[in-house]
């Protein structure tokens, strides 16, 4: 198998794996007892706190764990909601946004929120011009992702940050796909509270991290033994804490080597689809995307079509579109960006990791082609008015 899904998840690495394995068998105790299998516990959840906070430049007391991204926008984007809803009611967030923070902002709606969705226009970048404008004096909080999870490209937060604190806005940064593979700290980009999950650098499932800048309050939305500062209740997860950390320590040491070697099988990748396929087309920003996001469309077929051919090649990668038992349903964030239905469809997301090589990219270079070839020719729209695709602007549906 040629794995091209990092963006989905990433493979646990061995060292994370090792590190991991004592917590699960001798040390197991529950960080919360006082005898001395729980204090071993609650030594390692510290020293791990220590890792991720050192990862985004921040203080390890202003870290706390919890069982991922979702969990730790939701924390973040509510708590705050709730917290501050008497001095206003109104959050900024962009059209491109992860679910985890979309539905929580749809939720909040429903609750007398207001909310604002920036557009992106055609790179998938907000425009910094456009959030200032939509700031109003009922605005409590702007949460704009660090880096899109399907088109890869990576926001001005550095920018957005500074806007929110002349302001006096709270600022929550979704850092999921960012941290651990491009330089992340949280003093530079004037970031308040900022999300990360572990299995997207190579540590396990089921665990990640909120960070909440000192004096930030915030309101829980959960209730329980009172663990990770009232935020976050229940048993600590301490195995799935001790590997995050250690994937942590692996990504601070390797990123400058790790950002160059992505990019250049990266580029590498783009330049050979792109030069080889007619109408073929790189969906966001060129330049400004993290370096092992590739987000590809093909203009005549279904991604799901290619996603499924490419399986049987060995070759696993994304469609750009979202599929239910139902009906298809174009990607929001490639609507955002101005394409219309049918050019959704035809998307293809490839997200690069360190265990691929130049051979594998070669392969899938050479087994795209011919693929994107043969479901052309199945195509009844491809074959029957070309034309239609030359315009961008015409609606087309499958």
């Amino acid at each position: 198998m040629i794995y091209m899904d990092h963006s989905a998840t990433s493979p646990v690495r061995k060292e994370v794996y090792e590190a991991m394995e004592p917590y699960l068998k001798e040390s197991f105790g529950n960080a919360s007892t006082f005898y001395s299998l729980g204090r071993e516990a609650k030594v390692a959840m510290e020293n791990a706190r220590k890792s991720v906070a050192k990862l985004i430049g921040a203080y390890p007391e202003e870290i706390i764990f919890t069982s991922g991204g979702t969990e730790s926008d939701n924390i973040a984007i509510q708590g705050i909601a709730y917290k501050l809803q008497s001095k206003g009611k109104h959050i900024i967030t962009s059209s491109i946004e992860h679910p985890a923070v979309i539905e929580t902002c749809k939720g909040l709606e429903k609750k007398g929120f207001k909310v604002t969705y920036l557009p992106v226009y055609e790179n998938g970048i907000v425009k910094v011009s456009d959030l200032e404008k939509a700031i109003t004096d009922e605005t409590i909080l702007i949460t704009i992702m660090h880096a899109n999870n399907e088109i890869g490209t990576i926001q001005p937060i550095a920018e957005i940050g500074e806007v929110a604190k002349e302001h006096k806005i709270k600022f929550h940064c979704d850092a999921v796909q960012s941290v651990g593979k491009i330089p992340v700290d949280v003093n530079e980009l004037n970031i308040d509270l900022l999300s990360i999950s572990a299995h997207k650098l190579y540590g396990p499932k089921g665990v990640g991290a909120l960070y909440i800048r000192k004096r930030t309050r915030l309101e829980p939305i959960l209730y329980g033994g009172g663990q990770e500062n009232n935020l976050s209740p229940g048993t600590e997860n301490i195995p799935g804490i001790v590997g995050f950390a250690k994937a942590c320590q692996i990504a601070e040491t390797e990123l400058e080597s790790n950002v160059a070697y992505l990019t250049r099988l990266r580029d590498k990748l783009i330049n050979g689809v792109l030069n080889n396929i007619e109408k073929s087309y790189l969906n966001g920003d060129r330049e400004k995307r993290l370096p092992g996001n590739i987000n590809f469309r093909f203009t005549g077929i279904e991604g799901e079509s290619i996603i499924l051919m490419l399986d049987g090649k060995g070759i696993a990668g994304s469609t750009g579109s979202a599929c239910s038992s139902k009906k298809l349903t174009a990607s929001h964030v490639l609507k955002a960006i101005g394409l219309e239905d049918a050019d959704s469809h035809g998307s293809l997301r490839l997200t690069l990791g360190l265990e691929n090589t130049e051979e594998e990219v070669d392969t899938v270079i050479k087994e795209i082609a011919p693929i994107v070839e043969r479901l052309r020719s199945m195509s009844p729209i491809w074959n029957k008015d070309d034309s239609l695709w030359k315009d961008n602007t015409k609606k087309c549906d499958f």
